[in-house]
């Protein structure tokens, strides 16, 4: 087998003077999970012509012998400048979505509608595969509304929704993941088989500023729809920066530390600061020092995948540096 070695990053670009709303990818420096390169010459791998015409928030996960991407159809910049407000009450409902048996060449994308009507626009998605059942949990932020509001002119906050797809071209009837009364949004998780605790990990940004939130927030349960869930820890990477989201979580395949990602954007340039932990299970994440961790600057939201030798290869020569 192909020994591990390497990770690709796969995120979007905030420029709002120019068109980082598509897909890009960076590539680690070797087999340090802690120095990067932008990919492809620094250009987009993927874009978009439907929907909005702009992706953001992409994922990748791996399924039996292929690879989907999965990203927001929302392009803020140079797009509909209608606002957030406007975007999360009636903004697309369905995520871009793309194919790939050797994360080389792709597919043309297609939109999946994962969001009910209801909602008012589906983001930050996420999915995790499930070998026994062949199934992929989708998981996405949404507002949502009453039935008897169809123009979502309510008060309303995001939940985070789950669905559940084989294929990514059709989903089963979303529910609500998670729901604090308050907005929670951008969760990624980490599954039973892959924590040391056997225990699944979440981590989600409860967006509100208030003395009791939990702003960034990492917990544990015994599967992913459980209601057994305990916070492990809260107000992640506060003493850093004041606002940070889109929390990121993989292991160093040499020596099993955990790494979380987190995306600043209160000062520019925005993009991603890293803290590590040598125990998942303990909540305990420190930051590792800015002289460690070099990421080209606004490299946004996303999510670092563990390569081996020859993936890592392949992919250096089909999108150098």
């Amino acid at each position: 087998m192909d020994e591990p070695y390497g990770y690709l990053l796969v995120h979007h670009v905030e420029a709002p003077d120019g068109y980082g709303e598509q897909i890009y990818f960076s590539l680690s420096v070797g087999d340090d999970p802690c120095r990067w390169v932008r990919a492809n010459r620094g250009r987009p791998v993927l874009r978009s012509d439907l929907g909005t015409t702009g992706v953001r928030d992409p994922h990748l996960v791996a399924g039996d012998g292929e690879w989907f991407l999965l990203a927001t159809d929302l392009r803020i910049y140079g797009g509909d400048d209608a606002g957030w407000d406007a975007w999360t009450r009636r903004g697309s409902r369905s995520l871009v979505v793309w194919r790939s048996t050797d994360l080389v060449q792709w597919s043309a994308p297609w939109l999946l509608e994962v969001a009910p009507p209801e909602a008012g626009m589906a983001w930050a998605p996420e999915a995790t595969y499930d070998p026994a059942t062949g199934e992929f949990a989708v998981t996405f932020s949404s507002s949502l509304y009453p039935a008897d509001d169809p123009a979502h002119a309510t008060a309303s906050y995001p939940r985070v929704l789950v669905a559940r797809t084989r294929d990514f071209r059709t989903v089963t009837p979303a529910r609500v993941l998670i729901d604090r009364g308050t907005g929670v949004i951008d969760t990624t998780v980490v599954p039973a088989s892959q924590s040391p605790d056997g225990r699944v990990h979440r981590f989600s940004k409860q967006d509100v500023d208030a003395p009791e939130s939990l702003k960034l927030f990492h917990e544990a349960g015994s599967a992913l729809e459980a209601d057994d869930f305990e916070v492990l820890a809260s107000r992640l990477a506060d003493g850093l920066f004041p606002h940070v989201e889109a929390p990121l979580v993989f292991r160093d395949h040499r020596d099993g530390t955990w790494y979380l990602w987190v995306d600043q954007y209160a000062q520019r340039p925005q993009g991603y600061v890293a803290l590590r932990t040598d125990d998942l299970a303990s909540g305990a994440w420190q930051p590792v020092p800015s002289s460690q961790f070099s990421l080209p600057p606004d490299t946004k939201h996303g999510v670092v995948v563990p390569l081996t030798r020859e993936r890592h290869a392949r992919l250096t020569a089909a999108y150098p540096a």
